[in-house]
């Protein structure tokens, strides 16, 4: 049985996240015309063809060239579209079997929120850590925010420790100062 602070410790940060998704999306500015739905199509389904094959070429019809990517994954923003390809190329060195679903598709003017599953196997180095052999599974959620057809701004957003946890990894808190 897990402990209620475990599942508190959950249960925040996704509603804090839903908090801020509708308070964002609120605040359009008028006017917005909004995404069609073929638009969306045609965004899903190329950027899953792109990762799922890793013809990371194909990205160059989803996301605008300065896209700014706000990763959990990542140790800092992901800005240009290049810096973007070579983050999920690193991505495909260490997971060679990298797959991704996308679970649930909304819509909101012009953003585009999903939430996926990947399931990979880590069979090579992933951005410093040595290969495990590990197999993962985990969802996260995206929102991007669409400009001329093309994602300019991204927020990415999953439980990091779950995913370190499955390849094997522990959190290991500090040593308490000497003397308390």
């Amino acid at each position: 049985m897990r402990p209620a602070y475990a599942l508190v410790g959950r249960a925040l940060p996704l509603g804090a996240l839903l908090v801020v998704v509708v308070s964002g999306l609120s605040c359009r500015p008028s006017g917005t015309s909004g995404l069609s739905q073929g638009e969306v199509d045609r965004i899903v389904s190329t950027y899953l063809q792109a990762r799922n094959t890793a013809n990371l070429g194909l990205l160059d019809q989803v996301y605008g060239a300065v896209v700014v990517v706000h990763d959990c994954g990542a140790p800092a923003d992901i800005r240009g579209l290049d810096s973007l390809k070579s983050y999920y190329a690193g991505s495909h060195a260490g997971f060679p079997d990298f797959k991704i679903a996308v679970d649930d598709v909304l819509v909101s003017g012009d953003n585009l929120i999903y939430r996926w599953t990947i399931t990979a196997t880590h069979t090579g180095p992933l951005r410093g850590l040595p290969p495990t052999g590990k197999a993962v599974r985990f969802s996260g959620l995206a929102i991007d925010r669409v400009a001329n057809g093309r994602i300019v701004e991204e927020w990415v957003y999953f439980n990091l420790l779950d995913l370190l946890q499955q390849l094997g990894f522990s959190l290991v808190p500090p040593s308490p100062p000497a003397g308390t």
